[in-house]
């Protein structure tokens, strides 16, 4: 399959192919799927994975090509190996990973990915996220694991609260946030709480946000104009459009 335009600009940009295989399948809830897979020589390319690393998956959608970009989950450099997680919705995204077998393949573009925790490392981590998130939250929460992290999930379905967090509970504490108001509410939430958790100096804290594009703008603008956090202390990437 080719990739279109899209295909061409990532190229230009210095985008790399690869064709990784699916190995096995499981279903974690109704609504989240995890494919597990080799990786086609990305590890060995790259020198390993980064915490929240992710790729460029293509699709066909309506003949074109279509791509969405996932997180490596697991990524094992030596067997050349990693999953993929899935937040199942209507689309060819997720029309492949439901029906993903071992022996299926999809091609995938390296490109964009980058991510490094600030120097030195954030004494406290806050994190903002939903299902779409999970597998990056997830990587961060293994890239620091001690280091005390307050999480806000948004939750759109009721299954959402039993998706598979890698929670210390001496370190880690968890908030499920209904999903109302378009993100809304998630907004209200944690303009409520965060201030008296950052109290008077938030040099220290570090918040990372990957929500729907326009939740994440609305934190994203709050957090560096109003909360007061240095630029450098905030990453934020709209995940995904209502």
């Amino acid at each position: 399959m080719g990739h279109g335009w899209e295909g061409v600009v990532l190229k230009l940009f210095r985008g790399r192919d690869f064709t990784f295989t699916v190995t096995g399948a499981e279903q974690v809830t109704d609504r989240f799927r995890r494919v597990h897979l080799t990786d086609g020589g990305l590890l060995a390319a790259t020198g390993g994975a980064h915490p929240t690393m992710w790729v460029r998956l293509w699709f066909e959608k309506n003949g074109k090509p279509h791509q969405r970009a996932y997180t490596l989950v697991d990524p094992d450099p030596e067997a050349g190996a990693f999953s993929l997680e899935f937040a199942l919705h209507d689309g060819p995204a997720c029309a492949w990973a439901r029906e993903a077998k071992a022996g299926d393949t999809i091609e995938a573009t390296l490109q964009g990915t980058g991510f490094t925790l600030p120097d030195p490392a954030p004494a406290r981590l806050f994190v903002i996220g939903d299902a779409a998130a999970l597998p990056a939250i997830n990587s961060l929460l293994d890239a620091v694991p001690r280091t005390p992290a307050t999480i806000w999930f948004e939750t759109a379905h009721e299954d959402d609260r039993e998706l598979p967090f890698r929670l210390d509970p001496a370190h880690h504490t968890l908030h499920h946030v209904e999903r109302r108001g378009a993100g809304a509410h998630l907004v209200a939430e944690v303009k409520a709480a965060l201030p008296g958790l950052l109290g008077e100096d938030p040099s220290d804290a570090y918040v990372w946000v990957a929500c729907d594009t326009s939740t994440t703008r609305a934190l994203a603008a709050y957090l560096r104009k109003e909360a007061g956090l240095p630029k450098d202390r905030v990453n934020a990437l709209g995940y995904w459009r209502p």
